[in-house]
């Protein structure tokens, strides 16, 4: 089923001359698990925003289910990277897990319940967010993003800094989410074996380099780095 459709989408930052992103096509199937990987600099996270609809490209297009982006911008929701989040705020989970309500009225106590037993932390609602692991936090992060009545899901570098168990545990976590029916595209600086949990990979520097499954794309960014182009990382 068709998703989410971005095609040839192109972004300069201010002042600059050369682009961030260049002739960029992107295509998320409903209910897939799907991997951007690629280097610092390689414009992962301005396309997650482009995604997302906080930016708009210099130039090409971004359609959900056939609509225009901008008339269907609550079907997408953003994980920030866990750097953009203060974890010494004195703050519950269930608190910070309210928050991504702000932009609609409260979620109710089902709701949230929901949302913090879809990723395994309901036992968690009443603890401070500092009092809890790094893997816990970026649950909580998740269950926050969840809480929106979208059907995408864009998550920034959700594993970064996580120890490999917990790394583990939150990708099972989204590949249930995946499975369930949810659309989700995670950026990760992760090259090994982790990419398996994908339905599909997408190698990012500044323009495509690779699309099509873990198998693939790790062959074809192979290919490129033995040609002495190091690409990813």
């Amino acid at each position: 089923m068709t998703g989410l459709i971005a095609e040839n989408l192109k972004y300069f930052y201010s002042g600059q001359s050369q682009p961030v992103l260049d002739e960029v096509s992107v295509e998320l199937s409903t209910g897939s698990l799907t991997a951007l990987v690629g280097p610092n600099g390689a414009g992962k996270s301005t396309l997650l925003r482009l995604l997302q609809g906080q930016n708009q490209p210099s130039s090409g297009y971004i359609s959900i289910n056939g609509i225009p982006l901008m008339n269907a911008r609550s079907q997408v929701s953003l994980m920030p990277q866990r750097s953009s989040i203060n974890w010494d705020f004195p703050i519950t989970v269930e608190g910070l897990v309210s928050l991504g309500q702000l932009n609609r009225s409260g979620a109710t106590c089902c709701e949230l319940e929901a949302a913090m037993q879809r990723v395994g932390i309901s036992d968690l609602a009443k603890r401070r967010l500092d009092s809890l692991s790094g893997g816990q936090q970026q649950r909580a992060l998740l269950a926050k993003t969840l809480i929106n009545p979208a059907k995408i899901f864009l998550l920034d570098e959700p594993c970064a800094a996580l120890d490999p168990p917990a790394r583990e545990k939150f990708l099972v976590i989204i590949r249930q989410l995946a499975d369930a029916g949810l659309t989700l595209f995670v950026s990760s600086h992760d090259w090994g074996k982790s990419l398996d949990a994908y339905d599909k990979v997408i190698a990012l520097n500044k323009t495509i380099l690779a699309s099509g499954s873990p198998q693939e794309v790790q062959e074809k960014i192979y290919f490129i780095s033995s040609m002495g182009n190091q690409c990813c990382g």
